[in-house]
């Protein structure tokens, strides 16, 4: 598939030359800006991420076969280590292309407020008198903005749908409920390298599946608290006229190489603000909390039967807490790093807990969001297990 005007192309793309070429330009513009509502064009976000995406193997039947066998059989397991019964309703193998389907509408309620915020900074940041006279093409420039928007989303989509191994694989709930999902050509490229049997790393990545559709089914409120952060961090984005000046004075038009370069560096990334800062820790602290639990609970449940437990949680320690592939991609968007700095430190606690006080009481904490542990709380894990308060972990007095 041919990318639209070059943005989305590679090193190598350019923009036509001829008047032909042109033509058919505007028109493919015109298509891909027909329909389109919001701060995020879609249609080219879905382009950028088909071609980023590349060739797809698809799935097979026995792809399919051995994903809910993987799944089926560490729900069981799972069943001894954790309170919260099994949120897997179904199963299912996707390709790269059906996970960017699949969770196409998650991302929108996670980018489209992002998109909005960094869209409505341009105007905010243009002078009182230039604003009043750019008014008439404000919804011309909300058009273009959603356009490059989308071109860097599907960018970076695509990457993403490249290396992730699950519907869960960067901490989210992107999927649909109770769809426990691995991506076969992302299980077979993540086993590259590890020494360790196909089917094992299967059943270790299906147990990391399956743990966390447990959490998200059966504490509803921590999917919506995610994106909630999400969003506060968008609303702290500001723009500063000064930066906006300089980008606009270095880039040339006339050079598309120029212009792409620019935007996969981060055209409309603005500096974080001391308010992003504050957001940022709150939601690397909550993802902490949430892969903290599935390392744990995932490596009591297989440490019985899986040979290759120890080094298969290690290699995933490694990946989440360098960021994986969801830091290149929210990175690459508004310098939002899915990243849970303190998996480790996560981990320890929900173990002392279990051992400690039992894994009722350790479960028990994900009914309500002011229960669970805090970062100050994971700087002495010890403290807060054994610290004496009667109603520590008592959930009555929240409405769950």
């Amino acid at each position: 598939m041919d990318a639209p005007f070059g943005f989305t192309g590679g090193d190598d793309a350019e923009l036509p030359q001829d008047g032909a070429d042109l033509g058919a330009m505007l028109r493919q513009l015109g298509d891909l800006m027909s329909g389109q509502t919001g701060p995020v064009n879609w249609n080219l976000a879905k382009q950028a991420a088909m071609q980023a995406i590349g060739t797809d193997a698809g799935t097979t039947a026995t792809d399919a076969q051995e994903i809910d066998a993987a799944v089926r059989l560490a729900d069981v397991w799972l069943d001894a280590q954790s309170t919260l019964p099994s949120g897997v309703s179904s199963t299912e193998a996707w390709s790269r292309r059906r996970w960017l389907e699949a969770t196409q509408p998650a991302w929108s309620k996670l980018v489209e407020p992002v998109a909005a915020r960094v869209v409505a900074t341009f105007g905010e940041a243009m002078p009182e008198e230039a604003r009043t006279m750019a008014a008439p093409l404000m919804n011309v420039m909300t058009q273009v903005g959603a356009l490059m928007f989308g071109g860097q989303l599907g960018q970076a989509l695509g990457a993403l749908a490249n290396e992730v191994v699950s519907s869960t694989d960067i901490g989210l709930s992107l999927g649909p409920p109770g769809v426990a999902a691995l991506l076969p050509e992302g299980v077979r490229a993540y086993a590259d390298g590890l020494e360790v049997p196909l089917d094992e790393v299967r059943l270790f990545l299906a147990l990391r599946e399956a743990a966390h559709h447990r959490l998200f089914a059966h504490a509803p409120w921590l999917p919506g608290r995610l994106v909630d952060l999400v969003v506060g961090y968008a609303e702290g984005i500001s723009v500063d006229p000064t930066r906006l000046e300089e980008m606009a004075r270095d880039i040339d038009p006339s050079d598309p190489e120029a212009l792409q370069r620019a935007m996969t560096e981060g055209l409309f990334t603005p500096e974080p603000t001391d308010e992003q800062k504050a957001a940022l820790a709150r939601l690397e602290t909550l993802l902490a909390l949430v892969e903290g639990w599935v390392d744990s609970v995932t490596l009591a449940a297989a440490s019985p039967t899986l040979p290759s437990i120890a080094s298969l949680n290690e290699s995933m320690r490694r990946r989440r807490a360098t960021g994986g592939p969801a830091e290149a991609t929210f990175a690459s968007l508004v310098g939002l790093e899915l990243r849970p700095r303190r998996l480790r430190d996560a981990a320890a606690l929900w173990g002392l807990l279990a051992t400690r006080r039992g894994i009722d009481a350790r479960d028990a904490l994900w009914a309500h969001p002011d229960l669970l542990p805090t970062a100050t709380d994971l700087d002495d894990p010890f403290a807060y297990v054994d610290r004496d308060e009667g109603d520590q972990f008592d959930i009555s007095a929240f409405d769950t």
